[in-house]
């Protein structure tokens, strides 16, 4: 999730755990702890792109650097406050909790999170786009009231609860509104007698009532999406072939393998003029028109030494600008 919600949320959770004992340190600690498992972004500054990428929500996503790190943190805030209550535990509670919320949550987006680290398994259950402002706000708001009440006012601990209870219920409704969604998907897939490998589905960005789905076939890739206002049948885009046989040359060259395990097997290539370009499906189009481009793509070329590139490409929406996409968004949620 966005850096706000994750901020918001370690903050409440500082709260529930220790905020009768040191009031708003609670807060102000549980928001920094759940800043922390995103540091792993400075990994760009010390290893390449692509490495960072396939990094990202690795390590530090973990219930393995939740356990490291929360006693020393716990440590580090009793040398702070030196008191005896609350005790170095207490800290390390308020840490272990504040800092395993992080990856949970993170694990409900279609980036998901590994939180089995060292095991490969990546949780990503992707019932909720990276920002919501129908999690957010509302929390943010129950939050920001109980800050305004002392430590000792029943008040503050009844916002602070009820701030977690309205967030953590719409988070269980984005569930079962997937489950809605990815059953009408598969039931047009059968109408319409695709055959499909696989299909999964996510929330489109910033809400849940627009879903879209990424469809493999045995020789393609389709996408379609669906709106709970929609009173039309899902249409869905024409294949795209996957041409997957086209990275047989590069299979041993670690970076092609890396990009394969980031797309998590969503992607397709196509031939250009310099090599291949390899489009990872999962993040989306920019637009909602089956000719929207793609928003994440790595160039694959050889060099005259015989060496093999990737490189991310840096996403260009030409001519659609933000407030077109933006539009059709409203659009496509309001029903076909």
């Amino acid at each position: 999730m966005d850096s706000l919600t994750q901020i918001v949320l370690g903050a409440s959770v500082g709260e529930a755990v220790l905020g009768k004992k040191v009031g708003n340190r609670a807060m102000l600690w549980g928001a920094i702890a759940g800043t922390i498992p995103d540091l792993d972004i400075l990994l760009k500054y010390v290893t390449d792109d692509i490495t960072s990428t396939e990094m990202h929500r690795g390590f530090s996503h973990s219930l393995v650097f939740c356990l490291i790190m929360a006693p020393i943190l716990g440590w580090v805030a009793s040398k702070i406050h030196l008191k005896r209550d609350p005790s170095r535990w207490d800290w390390t509670k308020l840490f272990f909790w504040s800092l395993v919320t992080h990856p949970l949550l993170d694990a409900n987006t279609t980036w998901g999170t590994q939180f089995f680290w060292p095991f490969e398994y990546r949780l990503a259950y992707k019932n909720i786009f990276v920002a919501d402002p129908l999690y957010t706000l509302p929390f943010l708001g129950f939050t920001m009231a109980a800050l305004c009440y002392s430590r000792t006012n029943p008040l503050r601990t009844k916002l602070n609860h009820i701030g977690l209870i309205v967030s953590s219920s719409y988070m269980a409704l984005t569930f079962g509104l997937k489950a809605y969604a990815h059953h009408q998907f598969a039931s047009a897939l059968d109408e319409q007698q695709i055959e499909v490998v696989e299909m999964d589905s996510q929330p489109a960005p910033l809400q849940t009532i627009l879903w879209s789905a990424q469809v493999e076939t045995p020789s393609g890739m389709r996408g379609g999406t669906f709106s709970l206002l929609d009173t039309q049948p899902i249409s869905f885009h024409p294949e795209i072939a996957k041409n997957h046989h086209l990275l047989e040359p590069y299979k041993d060259v670690k970076q092609v393998q890396q990009i394969i395990k980031i797309s998590a097997g969503w992607y397709y290539v196509e031939e250009a003029d310099t090599g291949l370009v390899f489009t990872d499906i999962r993040f989306g189009q920019f637009g909602f028109k089956p000719d929207s481009p793609y928003m994440w793509k790595y160039t694959i070329k050889e060099n005259p030494d015989g060496k093999v590139e990737v490189k991310r490409l840096q996403f260009s929406p030409g001519s659609i600008s933000m407030e077109e996409t933006f539009k059709g968004l409203i659009q496509r949620i309001k029903g076909n």
